[in-house]
């Protein structure tokens, strides 16, 4: 090759080396801290940006997007002088690059030693068992403490999470036995709540049966009784509308006896003397003397509101008035087995 394509390729290989350190692309959400000469120049914006070659020089490339740091547990002593190991997480961003470049070393080493020792001061005012029920409480202060003091190095911290909190394992045992024994001293207080309850709604269910069964029970004496009043009525009505004699009342006597005698335990019975009396009438009914006077008799006022009954009470009245016949019919003289038949 000769020596004029030699200088026209060290001419292109230059400008092309000239060209690459003019134009910088900085990404979306980034910032480059410019020195020129070894002083700060400018802050590159994200975009295409023109930069004097050899002169200007990329300080730092800084990241704007919020970042998350997960520190290591550090040992923290409670104000119960009990050691915990707390782990943090943090939330932070960058607001002015050229502070984070220029004011201190390194940002992150800053922010990690801040805060283990924010940390350590919190929970030291704080016993055990506050600690663990007042997390917020805690991230709460730490974000507070970590915003004020990393304000001068360009950063905002946004947000700080306490992730776990590990009590030494003497202390986690005695705090299982303790929410054991809490548990089991609720499940016997339910199970005591349950029996009581269980115990008053089952002495409330049998006080209402009983008074239901009660009202039942007496609403049926009740309706007994008056079936029973409205029979007897009924019956009494027709026995006093047919006039009844002594014959018949000696023809029911008659009809009684054999049942009165029918028991293998009766070895002895009276006959009253109303019965003697009746069997004379009766006897004399048969005979032909018949006395006449006792058409005469007065006649007995009833009170037939209490005929109407039902069917039943109805069938009973008739066969009462079929009964007032037949005595009708005896007082006349007339034999039992030439009266009619009674009803079915």
């Amino acid at each position: 090759m000769d020596p004029v394509g030699i200088l026209l390729l060290i001419v292109a290989i230059f400008f092309i080396v000239v060209l690459f350190r003019s134009i910088k692309i900085v990404p979306q959400q980034w910032n480059y801290i410019i020195e020129r000469l070894g002083k700060y120049r400018r802050t590159l914006e994200p975009g295409p940006r023109l930069l004097v070659p050899f002169v200007d020089t990329v300080r730092a490339k800084v990241d704007l997007r919020e970042r998350v740091v997960n520190f290591p547990p550090q040992p923290v002593i409670t104000a119960d002088n009990l050691g915990v190991q707390i782990d943090t997480v943090l939330y932070y961003i960058i607001t002015q690059p050229t502070d984070a470049v220029y004011r201190i070393d390194d940002y992150l080493a800053g922010v990690e030693q801040l805060t283990t020792t924010t940390l350590r001061n919190v929970v030291g005012s704080m016993d055990l068992e506050r600690t663990l029920t007042s997390r917020e409480e805690i991230n709460a202060r730490l974000a507070a403490e970590l915003d004020k003091a990393t304000d001068k190095w360009g950063l905002k911290v946004t947000r700080v999470e306490l992730r776990s909190i590990e009590p030494p394992l003497s202390i986690r045992d005695a705090m299982e036995k303790q929410m054991r024994a809490e548990r089991d001293r609720r499940a016997v207080i339910l199970n005591a709540e349950g029996n009581k309850r269980s115990a008053i709604l089952n002495a409330e269910g049998e006080q209402q049966a009983k008074v239901l069964r009660a009202k039942g029970d007496r609403d049926a004496e009740v309706l007994r009784a008056d079936g029973q009043a409205k029979a007897i009525q009924t019956v009494f009505a027709a026995i006093h509308k047919a006039k009844p004699t002594d014959r018949l009342l000696a023809y029911q006597y008659l009809q009684t006896l054999p049942e009165i005698a029918a028991g293998d335990a009766n070895k002895m019975w009276v006959i009253p003397a109303e019965l003697t009396r009746a069997l004379g009438s009766f006897g004399n009914a048969f005979g032909g003397n018949v006395d006449s006077s006792s058409d005469d008799d007065e006649d007995v006022e009833v009170d037939n509101s209490a005929l109407e009954l039902d069917d039943e009470v109805a069938a009973a009245l008739e066969a009462a008035q079929q009964a007032a016949r037949e005595v009708k019919d005896i007082g006349e003289g007339r034999a039992p087995d030439q009266l009619p038949p009674a009803p079915a």
